[in-house]
């Protein structure tokens, strides 16, 4: 179920508004009921993917507290075993089998091919496996109690607002939340919906309207000229960030409008001076995900410095590659892990946290924004041949199309109207401006009720005047 289709028009307040008409013993049960009919909403079967992960997990959390030693460890790596295999079989199996095929081809092997398999991928599979797979290693350091409530347990796994696209949770933050009693609260209704109102600003009015844009010229880079690839790209690095982040905002608010805290997942990373700041401010839950349970795993910074960088370009090749079976996440993860690496030597005893200059600081800002969107022209590129191909010839484009030309069919070329060009770039600079006044979860109005109902009123305005209604999938839905 999308959080901008209608469906979910009514399917929020009746949850919402059920929750707090029940007792606190039913409650529980009626949201791992909703949770089940939102994710039975996209292909109702795959929910027995779910039920077969948290069935695992749950003996095994148990198993893990009971026991010590190696048998303690042997009950862990069953838990990741049942998660990955899992991820291995619908997520990447029919791109190892391509590779392998390709290979086979390449030497003349013709006769024999491993043959595919004629599935879909579940929605949001990554996202609910990296929270299942948090849970039982936390448990295993001791950090958290193995659940004994399987309902409480399969909640933790598939609260509604949170399970298709993050933000991924630990347990810690999590799972007594569903214990605890969340008496009606006005404010927390009224922040969540403040939140889910923005998020869906981000999703709507910009994400989907420059998607237009960006698909028509992705789809066939090779028919456009460098403005049009260099717009497209630039578009991009919004789409995503307005979609991912807008996704993030209505499952925080939904989840806060019951009285639930979920962390936050994006701290306006487009602002961020570096590289590595970028990092700290995008896709927290899983940047710290990576962190805690990978980079830390393999020693971190413990073992030297040489070690320490290798460790760093594992994590964002593992991360390319979590986001998608396809060789230009793998690029994409490998350019973030050599930017974070260059960044790590450059300000190798230096003091990286001074104070810049308005203006130096303006030029960082820049050009991390420029860095990070190349690094997205491989991450949307349906193919590295279509990615080198756009990167060519934004370069070298100019040489071919003279620019007065390319100026004049930047938007029409592709029939996007100047009128469509110029909402886009007013409501980003708008949403741009939001988000550097305002706290990430808006709470600044809390303190301000007249700029609040104004607040809520304009941007309500801007959806109906300005949104997208086409239901759009959110881009993260496929990882």
């Amino acid at each position: 179920m999308l959080f901008n289709s209608l469906q979910f028009l009514l399917f929020f307040p009746v949850v919402t508004i059920l929750y707090f008409l029940l007792p606190q013993k039913f409650r529980w049960a009626h949201l791992l009921l909703a949770s089940c009919v939102f994710y039975a909403a996209f292909i109702p079967v795959y929910i027995l993917i779910l039920f077969f992960t948290i069935i695992i997990d749950y003996i095994a959390g148990i198993m893990i507290e009971n026991s010590e030693g190696k048998r303690k460890k042997n009950y862990l790596i069953i838990s990741i075993i049942a998660n990955v295999g899992v991820l291995a079989v619908f997520k990447y199996y029919n791109f190892f089998t391509a590779n392998i095929n390709d290979l086979l081809h390449s030497i003349d092997i013709t006769t024999r091919t491993v043959p595919y398999l004629d599935i879909i991928l579940p929605i949001g599979l990554s996202f609910h496996t990296f929270q299942a797979m948090s849970y039982t290693i936390e448990v295993y350091r001791g950090n958290q109690k193995a659940e004994r409530h399987f309902g409480i347990y399969s909640l933790y796994v598939m609260f509604y607002p949170q399970l298709v696209a993050g933000p991924i949770e630990r347990p810690q933050n999590l799972l007594h939340q569903f214990t605890e009693k969340h008496p009606f609260d006005s404010q927390k209704l009224l922040d969540g919906l403040r939140l889910m109102l923005w998020g869906l600003f981000k999703k709507v009015v910009i994400a989907d309207r420059v998607a237009l844009y960006v698909s028509t010229v992705y789809e066939f880079p090779a028919h456009y000229h460098y403005l049009n690839l260099i717009l497209a790209t630039l578009f991009f690095s919004i789409q995503i960030y307005c979609d991912f982040s807008g996704y993030s905002d209505m499952a925080i608010g939904a989840a806060k409008a019951m009285g639930f805290d979920l962390m936050t997942n994006f701290n306006r990373p487009y602002f961020s001076k570096n590289i590595q700041e970028f990092w700290k401010k995008w896709h927290i839950s899983l940047s710290t995900w990576f962190r805690d349970y990978l980079y830390i795993s393999l020693g971190g910074n413990r073992k030297g410095i040489k070690r320490m960088y290798v460790n760093v370009a594992i994590v964002f090749l593992v991360s390319g590659f979590w986001h998608g079976a396809n060789w230009t996440y793998i690029i994409w993860g490998a350019i973030h892990a050599l930017l974070i690496v260059i960044f790590m030597l450059y300000t190798f005893n230096r003091n990286a946290t001074k104070t810049l200059p308005p203006l130096r600081k303006m030029i960082a800002v820049v050009s991390t924004f420029l860095l990070v969107t190349f690094a997205w022209i491989f991450f949307r590129a349906d193919s590295v041949q279509n990615a080198i191909l756009i990167c060519r010839n934004i370069v070298t484009g100019y040489n071919t199309v003279p620019f007065q030309l390319a100026l004049r069919s930047v938007t029409g070329a592709i029939k996007f109207p100047q009128s469509a060009s110029v909402i886009s770039v007013v409501m980003i600079a708008l949403m741009f401006m939001v988000e550097k006044r305002l706290a990430p979860d808006l709470a600044t109005l809390n303190k301000k009720p007249y700029a609040d109902i104004v607040f809520c009123g304009a941007i309500l305005s801007m959806i109906v005047l300005f949104g997208v209604f086409n239901s759009n999938s959110f881009i993260y839905f496929q990882f």
